[in-house]
């Protein structure tokens, strides 16, 4: 036996399920749109961000076991800019040396993030 409903019940869900489907496709046509670093491979992205001022001091800092980091650039000639990568502070500290960078709490202790400067190459 099978429960007939209504026209305007069933042209309601109908509605609905069509105002879903092009709200989830608007969602995915602007979550595209808006890629940045965070959005491509993390190594890469970090590759990529270090390679516009590789000689400047970088800090990174996150929430305690935050899957995200914000790494900033201090540079002298472009200036101070952050992205965000999608890596744990650890990953993101073992990353920044495996790109050739010595990376160390600051001097200063009230300080929480993490400085990282490029080793000179002999």
């Amino acid at each position: 036996m099978g429960v007939s409903l209504p026209s305007s019940v069933y042209s309601a869900s109908t509605s609905t399920t069509t105002a879903m489907s092009i709200a989830q496709k608007l969602q995915n046509t602007f979550s595209h749109e808006s890629q940045d670093a965070s959005s491509k491979h993390p190594e890469q992205a970090l590759k990529d961000f270090i390679a516009e001022d590789p000689n400047s001091v970088y800090t990174f800092d996150s929430e305690r076991d935050s899957p995200k980091s914000e790494l900033c650039r201090e540079g002298k000639e472009k200036g101070r800019k952050c992205i965000e990568m999608r890596m744990y502070s650890t990953q993101l500290f073992q990353a920044m040396q495996n790109q050739g960078f010595f990376c160390a709490l600051p001097m200063d202790p009230t300080r929480t993030h993490i400085e990282c400067k490029r080793i000179p190459k002999n």
